[in-house]
């Protein structure tokens, strides 16, 4: 068992500045910069989207930085170590995109090297974080534990792109400079105070069965990946986070256009919608931490039940929106959006506290490789969901020349992605209910060859 104490409040608030401080710098490089490029500098727009997606790519290496974290069995200084490359590449980017005013291909290569700072400082530090909160959050607070940390990201995302914002006004080079730079220190600063004193020292894994056939300080991180991958439990979650996060990074790109192509909503009505959807979702969030509380215990169901019910929720939402494309305007759109918020946010909370419990359920000495496959997937996903959503978009009307039907079958894609996804977190749910020799045991038939041992 775990030797050291399990995490206050006050201890995951600390957590939650510094995912708060990983929003502040991620959303102005994804917004602001990419606003910067295609106004001011005049850039194609395929230039900030390819940079976005790279840093996407660069997060592949999520299962490496977890194994790391495994190795030390201190999760601080990946997040230090990650949250300062991060900064790093923020100002980098900024940097980067003033220099292309001057000379585009010098500031693009800049750019190029800036992102995948940016891949690999969220995949350090979000990586460490998430493997911190499963090994020392209570059960009856991860739910809860995860809301208010993702909201606290959230906030971050929202008072830095206003602050940002405002401060860029009237904008100039220079003044960009100086904020990126500012805002670097200051998140740098920050998570410097928070991880102050909060993880402890390191401690043995004394916890460790004798017999454990794998021991993950004397495997190299291939063995420790395929080790991990061969757990049924966890290649289910693999696949899982990948299906349900496809098809929900797929309908951001997808959304407005098809409102306002439609139903005739302008701009700033589109925008309304997306803030509504977004509000949804907090709500679907709220409720799910309220129903894993320790003070209701599970009467509202199960987290499971809630990963489950929302991926079927965001299924029936999403084939509400097939129909909205082919009636048009009779179909009441907003509440349509609001369920597939309410939804979206119930399913990826439940989720997330899925996988802080997961992560330490096979042996708290591979939990960092395990969280690192899931952030890979999760980053595979989202890099993928907003090229196939508008790819699949604008295939669809070069081919049926109609856009209610080409958005009916862009919508009813990723109705059957997240119908798959619920049956993957059913998949996920049964292995629950095996004992652990029964799991123990088909891990160890699954294992590849080279890493057999003798026992």
């Amino acid at each position: 068992m775990n030797l050291l104490p399990m995490f206050s409040w006050l201890h995951i608030v600390r957590l939650g500045l510094i995912q708060a401080c990983m929003g502040a710098v991620v959303v102005v490089t994804t917004s602001t910069l990419n606003r910067i490029m295609v106004v001011e500098l005049a850039l194609p727009a395929l230039l900030p989207g390819f940079l976005v997606g790279f840093h996407y790519l660069v997060q592949m290496v999520r299962p490496r930085m977890g194994f790391g974290a495994d190795q030390g069995r201190r999760c601080t200084p990946w997040m230090m170590g990650g949250m300062t490359v991060l900064a790093l590449g923020g100002f980098l980017a900024s940097l980067a995109t003033v220099w292309m005013g001057k000379e585009l291909t010098e500031g693009i290569a800049l750019s190029v090297l800036a992102f995948m700072l940016i891949g690999f400082g969220v995949s350090a530090c979000g990586t460490s974080l998430l493997v911190l909160m499963s090994k020392r959050v209570a059960d009856s607070r991860r739910a809860p534990a995860a809301t208010l940390v993702w909201m606290m990201m959230i906030l971050g995302f929202a008072l830095t792109a206003i602050t940002v914002g405002k401060l860029l006004e009237p904008y100039t080079p220079e003044r960009l400079l100086e904020i990126s730079a500012t805002l670097s220190i200051l998140v740098v600063v920050v998570t410097a105070g928070s991880l102050w004193k909060l993880e402890g020292q390191a401690y043995p894994v004394a916890h460790r069965e004798a017999n454990s056939p794998a021991k993950p300080l004397q495997q190299s991180f291939k063995e420790a990946l395929a080790y991990v991958w061969s757990e049924p439990q966890a290649q289910a979650f693999t696949v899982f986070v990948f299906l349900s996060m496809l098809a929900y990074s797929s309908q951001d790109l997808v959304l407005e256009p098809f409102a306002g192509a439609l139903f005739g909503l302008t701009p700033g009505e589109t925008t309304q919608l997306s803030g509504l959807h977004h509000s949804a979702v907090l709500c679907g969030m709220l409720a799910v931490a309220f129903a894993g509380s320790a003070r209701v215990a599970g009467r509202l169901g199960s987290i499971q039940a809630w990963m489950v019910g929302g991926c079927l929720g965001s299924a029936i939402a999403m084939l509400g929106l097939c129909i909205a494309a082919a009636m048009g305007p009779p179909w009441p759109l907003k509440p349509n959006v609001f369920l597939l918020g309410i939804a979206n946010g119930s399913f990826s909370i439940a989720a997330i506290a899925t996988m802080m419990r997961l992560a330490t359920q096979g042996g708290e000495e591979r939990a960092g490789t395990r969280m690192g496959l899931w952030g890979a997937a999760q980053a595979m996903a989202f890099g993928l969901g907003g090229l196939l959503g508008t790819a699949a978009s604008d295939l669809a009307h070069y081919v049926l020349r109609e856009h209610g039907s080409a958005y009916s079958y862009v919508f009813g894609f990723e109705t059957l992605m997240f119908v798959l996804s619920a049956a993957c977190a059913i998949w996920v749910g049964r292995y629950d209910k095996k004992k652990p020799n029964q799991l123990e045991l088909r891990r160890e038939v699954g294992l590849n060859k080279e890493l057999s041992h003798e026992y």
